[in-house]
């Protein structure tokens, strides 16, 4: 059977820069995705897009596409990225720019829209589409002054149409991790969008690329049997018609493809292992079968699915108020002690200010002493030196402000050996908290848009 072979080169926005350029460079290979989408970073682009109108996507992957373009035309790897995010229209014409500037023609680019729903909240709501959050049941309309990005998980379908209008490399914005495995190997093989086997398989490759190396070694429980973890390579499926698939990657790159190394990244967010819900397909992981197929190799088959839902999922986001954090390191005999003291002192200090803040708006962290794992790890009876970090919440600006100026004064006026305070006063931040929620899938496939220009 032919063989398409599909890299990740990003798992998120900030991941390696080098990556998916080793990825292109590293062997054969057929496409190339790249995740750049996390549930908040959707409001991230929105507040650039407010401010430079020609801005709103990962501008990661143009510097990318700078360095490769040239072979990916020459070698014809299509490239598949939700680096689109809020402006993929911008994009492309950034790609397009670069292109010119390379001397290049011919090179096509898609992009997929709709996924953006911010501008339709009011009339979704006034027609009845409360948006309910998944996790409290209350509806979006009281906070809808709040809402700063809502954009619904497109599936691969889309993208399947750009790819077969010819494009090299596809934009999008939200559509899902898994849609950027499943969607070329819907293009190659031709499966029909209700062949629920054989996409809930594209689906589950592309829930093994979609964090990158975290299948080939990274973020292993055993890291210490995984060599060369400084170069490791990013991972690739050698993908079938039949559904079943091989994850493997480049020779000569570190890291480690194994059963054990897939099965924890099977086990990422995966929730009801018999229902993996996409707009694709609902795909059932007990029907997974690994086995080792050699040195950094691990076939992959026998999964099983079911009909996709009548809904999609939205991510909304809202700013919830501002927040702040700040940190010193305490050293010397009695660290502990003296970091508690310290952070008593500072929420005095604000009380005496007439500043307030409940329990529950304040976190008070000692790193150091088990503080990520508390009751799991035995803290040291006496650690030579603590860190400790205060943050704080509040829906006002101001309170949060006034917290900021209490962390510096420990210096002098606390107990002794605090030190490794730099970076100036915390600063209030905006917070933005996440609204998830679903909405009839009619109401948003209705609304996207596939278009593929060339320069």
């Amino acid at each position: 059977m032919r063989t398409v072979r599909i890299g990740n080169g990003s798992g998120f926005w900030g991941d390696s820069i080098d990556a998916p350029v080793d990825l292109l460079r590293g062997g054969e290979i057929d496409y190339i995705g790249m995740d750049y989408l996390a549930e908040v970073t959707m409001s991230i682009m929105m507040r650039q897009k407010l401010k430079h109108k020609d801005r709103g996507y990962a501008r990661d992957f143009i510097d990318f596409i700078r360095r490769v373009l040239p072979e990916l035309q020459e070698r014809g790897v299509r490239v598949i990225s939700n680096a689109g995010g809020l402006n993929p229209k911008a994009c492309r014409e950034k790609i397009f720019k670069e292109a010119r500037d390379l001397g290049l023609k011919g090179v096509r680019v898609g992009v997929v829209e709709g996924d953006d729903i911010l501008p339709r909240l009011p009339d979704l709501i006034a027609a009845g589409h409360h948006l309910e959050n998944m996790e409290t049941g209350e509806p979006l309309d009281p906070i809808l002054d709040k809402v700063s990005s809502a954009n619904a998980y497109l599936g691969a379908r889309p993208v399947v149409e750009a790819l077969d209008q010819g494009a090299l490399i596809v934009l999008c914005g939200r559509v899902t991790d898994t849609a950027l495995t499943l969607a070329p190997m819907i293009h190659e093989f031709g499966w029909a969008l209700d062949d629920w086997d054989h996409l809930a398989a594209g689906t589950v490759a592309g829930h093994i690329l979609e964090c990158g190396p975290q299948c080939a070694g990274g973020n292993f429980s055993r890291w210490w049997e995984v060599p060369d973890l400084w170069n490791v390579g990013y991972p690739i499926v050698e993908a079938q018609e039949d559904g079943s698939f091989t994850v493997t990657k480049h020779e000569g790159t570190g890291g480690m493809v194994s059963v054990d190394t897939v099965a924890e990244q099977l086990v990422y967010e995966m929730g009801n292992p018999r229902e993996y819900i996409t707009p694709d397909v609902i795909a059932n992981f007990t029907t997974v079968r690994l086995a080792d197929a050699g040195p950094d190799r691990v076939s992959v088959s026998g999964i099983r699915g079911g009909a996709r839902t009548r809904y999609l999922k939205v991510s909304a986001s809202y700013l919830d108020g501002y927040k702040a954090a700040g940190q010193i390191t305490i050293s010397g005999p009695k660290a502990l002690e003296k970091a508690q003291l310290s952070a008593d002192m500072v929420w005095k200090r604000l009380e005496k200010a007439g500043v307030h803040f409940e329990p529950e708006c304040r976190t008070v962290e000692y790193l150091g002493v088990s503080s990520c794992l508390p009751g799991i790890l035995e803290p040291p009876e006496d650690p030579p030196e603590v860190v400790l970090r205060l943050g704080v919440r509040d829906p006002k600006r101001s309170k949060v402000k006034r917290f900021g100026y209490e962390i510096a004064p420990l210096v002098t006026t606390g107990p002794p050996g605090v030190t490794g305070f730099a970076g100036g006063r915390p600063k209030p931040q905006e917070v933005v908290a996440f609204w998830p929620a679903l909405l009839e899938r009619d109401e948003v496939e209705s609304h996207i848009e596939v278009t593929v220009e060339e320069v």
